[in-house]
């Protein structure tokens, strides 16, 4: 038995056993760690739910609507510190089966812009009468200083325009058709008056009807 300084004996200290709580069965502690795995099956045993499955399965239906952004148009403003710039945005829409709309935007920002043209020209969409791949017959408009003439072509012809009647024209489904500007270049009134003259296009129906002659 030790003895301390003085000569008296130290006291033994008896070596507990470890409550039942604190053994560890063997088997747990040489078996490595299992991680459940994120995509892994829930506590209850179904499927695992994945980042993208929060909200559920969204399909994004994709839109049968051609968007075209024809002119964009940029000022300035010379203001205390700088200039401050604005954008103005013509955009035109259409099914390609007869159904088109244009809408112009303005943001200080250029995505706004074409953003606001593009909502504005969906909601203004309007139809017209065709005749096939082409229109049923010539017609001359004049909406500002833009004077427009449309007139049908063969088939195979294709559409023979200036770019911003041609794309409001493709927009629209039509593919044979010769389109002429007699006037001003001025993108927006261009477009005005190119819808001007789809707009007065008339169906040999409602021309007999018209006459009071029937087919």
């Amino acid at each position: 038995m030790a003895q301390n300084e003085q000569g008296a004996p130290e006291p033994q200290i008896e070596a507990r056993e470890p409550a039942e709580r604190d053994k560890k069965p063997r088997d747990m502690e040489s078996r490595p760690r299992e991680r459940r795995h994120r995509d892994g099956p829930d506590k209850k045993g179904g499927p695992g739910r994945k980042d993208g499955d929060r909200k559920g399965p969204q399909e994004k239906k994709a839109s049968d609507v051609e968007e075209k952004v024809l002119f964009i148009n940029r000022t300035s403003k010379v203001v205390t510190g700088g200039r401050k710039f604005s954008f103005a945005a013509l955009t035109v829409v259409g099914d390609g089966k007869g159904r088109i709309g244009f809408g112009i935007g303005k943001a200080p920002e250029l995505a706004d812009a074409i953003r606001k043209s593009g909502e504005q020209a969906r909601k203004r969409m309007v139809t017209f009468n065709r005749a096939g791949d082409t229109i049923p017959h010539e017609v001359n408009v004049k909406y500002d200083g833009a004077r427009v003439l449309l007139k049908p072509a063969a088939p195979g012809s294709g559409i023979v325009a200036g770019s911003r009647v041609r794309s409001v024209l493709t927009v629209a489904g039509l593919k044979d058709v010769v389109g002429k500007s007699l006037g001003s270049t001025n993108p927006f009134n261009l477009v005005r008056a190119t819808f001007k003259a789809l707009s007065l296009l008339t169906s040999k129906a409602q021309v007999m009807s018209t006459r009071g002659i029937q087919l």
